[in-house]
């Protein structure tokens, strides 16, 4: 198992250059070989801004996709239909003053095929990245479940008449990139998984199970389909990320850990979750007293959203305060979430990003030596 004190949850800010060159791309005006060109300089960037912060974990920012969960869409035939909005939907709330921003789920979105591999999902990103760092390349997955919002009893009948039909596909496809990364020798994997705290959220709870799961199957199945693409996986350390939504700012829900906490923090096997606790949003630290003894927590404790630096003494107390319920040798520091879950992406400028991931690595140093 990875036990490393500082860790990354994956995106980072695009340069402007890298979104002028995805337009240009999209509309015709680029060369495929251009554009990699350009890709490959902003990961470049990405890992040296990650190295000389002082992280022991680096991830390729996420540079090369349209959001978080986009490389299945973009990798897999039979999703039909679907842009950025596909996954931005929902009511999200502005941090310190800004307004409410709501983006409604498109009407026509629904998988309209049997789900087909054109190509692997993240090996381009891993092998480009594992050959641009000596500290431990992370890859980051989506959740099975994530997909559920693709999904349509209406759109969807004619290929997968459910939804456990639909994401045992789903399952069997990020399996095969799992064993693919393997493969090529990652040993830090990290899978997405926001929608299980979007479940404490009446509103979002009621989408979910309108897709014909109850709020006890989805932290039941669906934890057994996240562990159906863990498992089996030998050389491999498995984080887990659960976080309340994060983009442009905003959140999406509010509400402690404790709802979800026994079936979640018990259930899964990967060895690391990755818990958001930036603010009083996330509650207490209480839930982690239901960690199992042979998994680290890390602590999202540094803000992607808000600009302002955080103090190295708070974040050393918070620590202390967590380490109530969990040996401090079992925790570790990040931020919430990254600061582009999206292109879109936070506020925070590359400086104030720069400035938070130094802020990570000398707190890690300050608690842990």
């Amino acid at each position: 198992m990875i036990t490393a004190h500082t860790d990354v949850v994956g995106s980072l800010l695009r340069p402007a250059e890298l979104l002028r060159a995805r337009e240009a791309r999209e509309a015709g005006r680029m060369t495929a070989a251009a554009f990699k060109k350009i890709e490959d300089e902003a990961v470049d960037e990405a890992v040296r801004l990650q190295e000389a912060a002082g992280l022991e974990i680096v991830s390729d920012g996420e540079m090369r996709r349209l959001s978080f969960q986009s490389q299945m869409t973009e990798a897999v035939e039979g999703f039909g239909g679907w842009d950025l909005d596909a996954f931005l939907w929902g009511e999200w709330h502005g941090v310190e003053g800004a307004e409410t921003w709501r983006t409604e789920r498109p009407a026509d979105l629904g998988v309209t095929g049997k789900l087909t591999r054109r190509r692997h999902l993240s090996s381009e990103e891993f092998v480009y990245l594992r050959g641009r760092t000596g500290r431990i390349p992370k890859v980051t997955l989506p959740s099975p479940g994530l997909f559920a919002n693709f999904w349509s009893a209406d759109i969807s009948r004619h290929a997968y008449p459910t939804l456990d039909g639909f994401l045992a596909d789903v399952v069997r496809i990020l399996k095969e990139e799992v064993e693919e990364l393997a493969r090529l020798g990652a040993s830090y994997i990290q899978i997405d998984a926001p929608h299980y705290p979007l479940l404490l959220d009446p509103a979002t709870r009621a989408f979910y199970e309108s897709r014909g799961w109850t709020l006890g199957e989805w932290l039941e199945r669906g934890i057994e389909f996240d562990n159906a693409v863990i498992d089996g996986v030998p050389g491999v350390t498995f984080g887990f990320h659960l976080c309340r939504g994060n983009q442009n700012n905003r959140w999406l829900v509010e509400g402690g850990y404790e709802a979800i906490a026994e079936p979640i923090f018990r259930g899964i096997r990967a060895e690391r979750l990755l818990l958001e606790y930036d603010d009083a949003r996330s509650g207490s630290f209480a839930p982690l007293a239901q960690v199992g003894d042979d998994r680290m927590v890390v602590l999202g404790l540094v803000s992607t959203k808000r600009p302002a630096l955080e103090e190295p003494e708070l974040l050393a107390r918070r620590i202390d305060e967590a380490a109530r319920y969990i040996d401090k040798e079992r925790l570790a520091l990040s931020t919430q979430c990254g600061f582009s879950t999206s292109i879109i992406g936070n506020a925070p400028s590359l400086e104030a990003e720069k400035a938070k991931l130094r802020l990570v690595a000398e707190v890690a140093r300050r608690v842990w030596g």
